[in-house]
């Protein structure tokens, strides 16, 4: 066996003829097994060839023999998702961790070894799901990935980490980008750009890039595609979707898991899984984008999903024509999170108004029982928890359980046929439902009630040869994630994703070397999505290195040629509560806005749809806009320059009320997170905008308030001065309002 092996620190490797590696750890006291002529791991250290150490089977037949063998408490650990885990850990926030009992500066820790969290949750709770959040740098996590298998390989059955990621290719608007080098990883505009593109082919060779980069991470699930439709334009996780239309986030969403689930030719070891493939956890069941008001279910004051428009059945269609009905050879998202959200009266079996992962109804009856879904279901983070912070992400979220305890929401969930709880490290409380399961229906139907979703779980491993080798060369790694190549698919499409709503004149593109005014940006301080506060700010909204190879900026408007301004689209906030007006004696919801200026609710409804002890209507309540500034600039601006054309540069992360300053720019166009090099080959004409809007853009507030949260394209749409309508589907590019394939695929019948 020694001319099969070769050594690479404490990794050894092992190469069957004609079938896979095995890589293995010569600190976990694995040892290799000869059989026929082949090599096999041997996982459990018993001497023999179990079905489950067998990569001649089927990962079905594997994984059942695992899951007989497994534990109770093993199981009950491979159902916890962890908590966010950083790589090296932070300090002092809501995701510290230690090495040795010290924050990692105090340690002379490396930044890829285990903290004494993750040993624990590892060795005692037998937790295999990682979610992990930022990462100092490829090689970093390559290595961090090998400590974790290595870890993992020495415990118990042998059973690896599946680690996974929420969404990681966001582009940095200000780093520039050179054809020829790489970056730490490829940059891609947010999901509602991808969506701009209307083009499923994109976002299917998106999915295959960022599978591979994942892989290459150490990374083997990914928590996405966000494919809830929309239909509420106050939502503040609007920019992780593909926009309001059903169709488009259909067809968006199967390309999206079918490039991150399929390996092809050498690299497919089962029915189109294999080594570059990625486990697709679709999300959120049955869709989470009605929230009452706008608002979400992150907090206790968005917790209701409502269907006012009766409109329950379209928001299932991008799961049940398109994650579950893929192209690709693995046939359907591997798994499923429905959202906190508990979508009201939907439940036409038990009538229970409970988070959706709560209810069996939606999991039992209709994912796996009318669509046929038998994929792994994973919760939402935290929803076992009780709720601690109403203002707070992190707080717990047990929406419609609140009065049981933490051990009877986990049963409640196993009943209703969840398979895993996310944000838990905690083993204990999935034991004491297992023990309510015994006492309730008996041993025999608990273990049998575990084991199915043990074999659920254990298949998203097998099948993508994880128990083979899961470890990674971290040289190697370094040299896949944000390649060259990865980089320049990821900027065409950033390019592609851009959408010109306005072009007065035809002002654009814009002359080489023209003289430019670009006013400052003012950031009044606030606070981040952690909680945290911000500073004030007043800087440049763009690098300036970047504009200067593309035009002359100046500093004086008077010398100018054209005034160019960044803004992003109106944010009042995501909850829509607020603590002032709770203390003052008010219920505390207040308007979630769209436009720039104060905003008075004038035409919301009289009475809320959902009552939780009090009404939670808010009309006649007034709110403001955290960046009003954007467009005091945008006005500032056209009166500096004197006639000479305005340009405005929108970030969108909604729709957003555009009539407060549309008249007063000669030419507009919207993104979806790009770099700055991007906008300027589009305002040059390097390269000619072809995106498209994946979600209309209102009149004004009062059509916002008069949609219906659960309907799409149910708005009245801004029209400029030009006379064009920016609904959905509308773009421009040098020739005008752009009329092709897509649009007529996918754009909306003038009504």
């Amino acid at each position: 066996m020694t001319n099969n092996t070769e050594t690479k620190n404490t990794i050894k490797y092992v190469h069957n003829p004609g079938g896979p590696t095995l890589g293995y750890s010569t600190s976990s006291g694995v040892r290799i097994l000869e059989r026929d002529g082949l090599f096999f791991k041997d996982l459990s250290r018993d001497g023999k060839l179990d079905k489950y150490e067998d990569w001649r089977l089927s990962p079905e037949e594997r994984a059942q023999d695992l899951a007989s063998k497994m534990s109770v408490e093993q199981i009950a650990g491979l159902m916890l998702y962890s908590r966010h885990q950083s790589i090296p850990a932070s300090s002092g926030d809501w995701f510290a961790g230690t090495y040795n009992g010290k924050p990692y500066e105090e340690s002379g820790a490396k930044p890829w070894e285990l903290t004494d969290e993750q040993k624990a949750f590892l060795a005692k709770d037998h937790l295999r799901h990682i979610l992990v959040t930022k990462v100092e740098s490829p090689e970093v996590a390559a290595r961090w990935n090998n400590e974790v298998q290595a870890f993992a390989e020495g415990e118990g059955l042998g059973i690896p980490a599946n680690n996974s990621s929420d969404p990681r290719h966001s582009s940095d608007a200000s780093s520039e980008f050179n054809a020829g080098s790489g970056g730490k990883i490829s940059m891609w505009p947010e999901t509602l750009g991808l969506a701009a593109t209307f083009d499923p082919s994109v976002v299917r060779r998106f999915g295959e890039i960022a599978a591979q980069e994942y892989r290459a991470l150490g990374l083997t699930t990914a928590l996405s595609p966000q494919i809830d439709i929309a239909t509420d334009p106050r939502w503040f996780r609007f920019n992780g979707t593909f926009g309001e239309d059903s169709k488009l986030t259909t067809d968006m969403g199967r390309a999206y898991v079918d490039g991150f689930q399929t390996s092809e030719g050498d690299r497919e070891l089962y029915d189109g899984w294999g080594y570059d493939s990625v486990n697709a956890m679709v999300k959120h069941w049955p869709g989470g984008g009605s929230g009452e008001g706008g608002r979400d279910a992150h907090f206790g004051c968005g917790k209701y999903a409502v269907y006012p428009g009766n409109n329950f059945e379209e928001h299932l269609k991008p799961f049940t024509e398109g994650a579950f009905k893929l192209e690709g050879k693995t046939g359907k998202a591997s798994a499923v999170m429905p959202y906190y959200t508990i979508s009201s009266n939907q439940d036409t079996k038990n009538g229970e108004n409970v988070g959706n992962s709560y209810s069996e109804y939606l999991i039992e009856d209709l994912l796996r029982g009318e669509y046929g879904y038998d994929g792994v279901v994973c919760t939402d983070w935290m929803i076992t928890a009780d709720e601690t912070n109403k203002y707070s992400f992190l707080s717990g979220k047990p929406w419609g359980v609140e009065g049981l305890t933490v051990a009877e929401r986990h049963y409640k969930l196993l009943m209703a046929g969840v398979d895993q709880f996310g944000g838990n490290n905690d083993v204990e409380p999935v034991l004491e439902a297992y023990r309510m399961g015994v006492a309730e229906h008996g041993e025999a139907f608990m273990r049998s009630r575990f084991e199915k979703s043990a074999v659920r779980l254990l298949l998203n491993m097998f099948r993508l040869g994880l128990f083979e080798n899961p470890y990674l060369e971290p040289e190697r790694s370094a040299g896949i994630v944000g390649n060259p190549a990865f980089m320049q698919a990821g900027y065409e499409t950033q390019l592609k994703s851009v959408v010109l709503l306005k072009n007065k004149g035809n002002v654009l593109p814009l002359a080489p070397k023209s003289k430019v005014y670009i006013p400052k940006r003012y950031t009044p301080a606030g606070t981040d999505w952690f909680g945290f506060p911000t500073p004030e700010k007043l800087e440049y909204p763009v690098n300036l290195d970047v504009v200067s190879r593309y035009f002359t900026v100046t500093y004086d408007p008077q010398e100018a040629d054209f005034g160019l301004v960044f803004i992003a689209g109106p944010s009042s906030g995501i909850t829509g509560y607020s603590t002032e007006d709770a203390d003052n004696g008010g219920n505390g919801y207040v308007p979630l806005s769209l436009q720039y200026r104060p905003y008075t609710a004038e035409h919301a409804r009289e009475k809320s749809l959902m009552f939780d002890a009090k009404d939670r209507s808010y009309k006649g309540k007034t709110v403001r806009t955290h960046n009003e500034s954007d467009l005091d600039a945008v006005l500032d601006t056209k009166n500096k320059l004197q006639g000479k054309p305005v340009i405005v540069s929108m970030l969108l992360s909604n729709p957003a009320v555009v009539e407060e300053f549309e008249a007063e720019a000669d030419a507009i166009l919207a993104n979806f997170g790009v770099q700055d090099q991007a906008l300027m080959d589009i305002l040059s004409g390097a390269a000619e905008p072809s995106g498209l809007l994946p979600m209309q853009m209102p009149a004004n507030m009062r059509t916002v308030e008069e949609q219906l949260e659960d309907v799409a394209h149910d708005m009245e749409c801004h029209v400029d001065s030009e006379g064009h309508t920016y609904d959905f589907a509308f773009g421009m590019n040098w020739s005008g309002v752009i009329r092709d394939e897509r649009t007529a695929k996918y754009g909306k019948s003038p009504r």
